[in-house]
């Protein structure tokens, strides 16, 4: 069996990937350059995370998409919202969480990069597409759940001649569960970078550096990319 990976460098696309290493083969990473602000560390730490694992890779640029959407992601006019530890609590209320969602919605930006994946799988014979979707971030971003997938898997076994899937080995875990299975599989988490922002080291304020964050102190575990950074 092998597969095509969509990697963003995040701590969920890089567990993802060494998650399946053993029993499923990555022939090619996809790396997507959308227009997103972090979209330099992502690159980096992607090639970085594909060197480690002796993966190829291709970066793909969809900047088309910049032309779509008003995302705090890629629109510099706009704020990315920043998130407490107390505001992403089990207890906090969910509109908190869900309006810092619709901030940083990208217009089917998961049913895109899965259908380009899809069509690498299919040219390449791989029989599937490996993301990082995880319990936590389902509950604000639909397309980041197993109901998702199976809609998706649907849909490609019409669009695709050797019926690709998509497959999510974290889709049962959440952030403190992916740092635990990360650090099992000893994942190059140093190179894992999960912030809205592209500066040199981590805003540790938006609502993906402060899940990332929980994540490790509920783990009890040093964050591998601070470390590196020095920070």
């Amino acid at each position: 069996m092998s597969s095509i990976a969509l990697l963003s460098s995040g701590l969920d696309s890089v567990t993802a990937i060494a998650a399946v290493q053993e029993h499923i083969g990555v022939k090619m990473a996809l790396i997507f350059n959308y227009g997103q602000r972090s979209v330099e560390r992502e690159i980096e730490n992607s090639v970085k995370v594909c060197e480690h694992f002796g993966i190829e890779y291709r970066i793909l640029d969809i900047r088309w998409m910049c032309e779509i959407t008003n995302t705090s992601l890629v629109n510099t006019d706009v704020e990315v919202p920043s998130l407490t530890m107390e505001e992403i609590s089990d207890d906090a209320d969910p509109s908190i969480t869900i309006q810092s969602a619709k901030s940083v919605w990208v217009p089917n930006r998961n049913g895109i990069l899965i259908n380009i994946a899809a069509a690498f799988a299919e040219s390449m014979d791989c029989e599937y597409v490996i993301v990082g979707f995880n319990k936590e971030e389902a509950v604000t971003f639909p397309d980041n759940s197993a109901e998702f997938i199976i809609a998706i898997d649907d849909s490609l076994s019409y669009s695709t001649a050797n019926g690709v899937k998509v497959l999510a080995p974290l889709i049962g875990l959440d952030k403190k569960e992916i740092v635990a299975k990360a650090m099992e599989l000893k994942a190059p988490l140093e190179y894992s970078w999960s912030c809205y922002h592209g500066a040199d080291v981590p805003c540790g304020e938006c609502e993906s550096c402060t899940r990332r964050r929980r994540a490790f102190e509920t783990a009890g575990v040093k964050d591998p990319l601070l470390a590196r950074l020095g920070v």
